[in-house]
Order: C-alpha cells, then structure tokens, then sequence
C-alpha cells in the first residue's frame, strides 16, 4: 500500500510542475513607448524634446530587442498546485430569475412605428398649408412654393422665367408632391422614435427647439449646396413651416399609446432559445 501511494505522488509530479518558464519582466516597452510620445511631442514644441525621444526610442528598441534575441530572457514562477472540489446538495435545477428590466434601456416605452407615420402624414399638411399661404400673400402664387420644392431636386424649376415660376407646371406639382410626402413620412417616424427620450415637454423640444436647429442647418449649407435655391426661400416663413410641421406631428403621435420595448430582454428570450435556467417551464407564465 505505501509502494502504491509513492507510485501515485511520482506520476502526479510528473504531470504536474513544480516550476514553469515565463517570460522575464522588462521595462523597455514602457522606454520605447515614452520615447516615441517624446518625439511626436517634439514637432509642436523644441526639436530638444524630440531628440530626446529619439535616443529613448533607439534606447527601448535595442533593449527590447536584446530581451528576446538572440535567446529569450526567461524566469522560473513556482506553481502552487490547489485542489477544488465543486458540491452541492441540491436535488434540483434552481431557475434563474430574469428581471423584468435587466438594463437601463432607454425609451423603455416608444410609440409604434405608425404613430410617426400618422404623425408625419399630419405634419406634412400643416407644413404644405403654410407653404401655400405663404404663396398667397407674399407671392401672390400658390405655385410659387410648389416649384421651389420641386427645384431641391428638379433643377429645370429654377430655369424658368419669373412668369413661369408662378404658374402650374405638372411634372413640378408630382415631385414636389412625391418628394414632401416622403420626407415627411420618414422626419414623422424618426420624430416619433425620439420624442420618448424627452421626458419633460416633449412638444416644445421637439416642435420648436429640433426645428429651429434643423432650419440653421438648412440655412448654413444651402448656400454652398444651391445658391439660386437660398436666395428664392423666405427664412421667416420657412421656419415657421418647420416649426408647424414639429407642433402637429409631436401632437398626433403623443395621442398614441406607447409600447414596451423588448430591448431591455436578454438575447435568448428574444430568440426564444431554450437555455437552462432561463426560460422557466412549461405551464409556468413567461416574464
């Protein structure tokens, strides 16, 4: 029995080290990276600190170089080996409880995607009656906003004569048309993903703060984009039909009732994976 229990000691020291090889420590790395900050330092401020960082570089690359050829500095670490036993005196699987809220998501409520759809359709027709009425009783022509709408995309608009740009033209009319319902349809439902991250007067951000940023934008790179286009548009009127457009979209969408978004969810709930522990069984409610 004694000869066994020697025999058993011997083979786990052979497969077990006493002693394992690592890598030496060096602090050439940390030399070359402070050289290489110096000498980039140097080119805003002395060609003195520059120099420096290239004799700390040179210095770190050699010495680095040095510690792994033409053979590898290494040191010897003792192992410590440790014996783990794992138990347990459970009969059974514990479940894992998966809390209603496992991040902090946010919205964690947002409005449906037809919410902003609705609420951009609305917003694009108080947007167009401002528009017109602009048309009216500055430029004495209902057209007259169509065609500079239609001109963001159709250049020929711009190429018409004073008379002309006042008056109805089909092919202007359908893409002003086309082009205002699908901007704002897609401005409605972006609007209507942002307008929950806004907790405290959303109306106001949204309705007047985002359109007043927006109409800046608008104002700041048109004229580099299309410059016979800055020079037509009314700024005043232009941003009170953005401003418009904000107010009623915002106030269409908050009318809809918000959603639970399934964000907040681990992966494997919105997967559906049936992992242990995660997805407790069958006939019990699911969270």
């Amino acid at each position: 029995m004694g000869t066994l229990l020697t025999n058993e000691q011997l083979n786990e020291e052979r497969q077990t080290p006493r002693r394992i090889e690592m890598p030496a420590s060096t602090a050439w790395p940390f030399v070359l990276a402070f050289g290489c900050s110096l000498l980039s330092a140097g080119l805003v401020t002395s060609i003195s600190v520059s120099l420096l960082g290239a004799v700390l570089t040179l210095a770190g690359s050699i010495g680095w170089f040095r510690e792994v050829f033409p053979h590898e500095k290494e040191e010897t670490v003792p192992v410590v080996p440790e014996e783990i036993r794992i138990t347990t005196e459970r009969r059974v699987v514990e479940r894992v409880s998966v809390p209603q809220y496992q991040r902090a998501w946010l919205p964690v409520h947002t409005y449906p995607i037809s919410a902003g759809v609705k609420g951009g359709l609305a917003g694009g027709v108080a947007m167009a009656a401002l528009a017109c009425t602009y048309g009216v009783l500055k430029a004495k022509s209902i057209w007259y906003p169509i065609n500079l709408l239609a001109a963001a995309v159709y250049a020929e608009s711009l190429k018409l004569g004073p008379a002309q740009l006042y008056s109805f033209h089909a092919d202007s009319f359908a893409i002003a048309v086309g082009l205002h319902a699908l901007v704002s349809t897609l401005v409605g439902v972006l609007y209507g993903a942002m307008l929950p991250m806004f907790p405290r007067r959303p109306i106001v951000l949204g309705g007047l703060i985002a359109p007043a940023l927006w109409s800046a934008l608008i104002y700041t790179i048109l004229g580099l984009l299309n410059p016979l286009l800055a020079s037509h548009i009314d700024w005043p009127w232009f941003i009170a039909s953005q401003v418009g457009f904000g107010i009623v979209a915002g106030l269409v969408v908050v009318r809809h009732s918000r959603m639970l978004t399934r964000e907040n969810l681990s992966f494997a709930i919105r997967a559906g994976v049936e992992a242990p522990g995660m997805i407790p069984p069958h006939g019990e409610e699911r969270p």
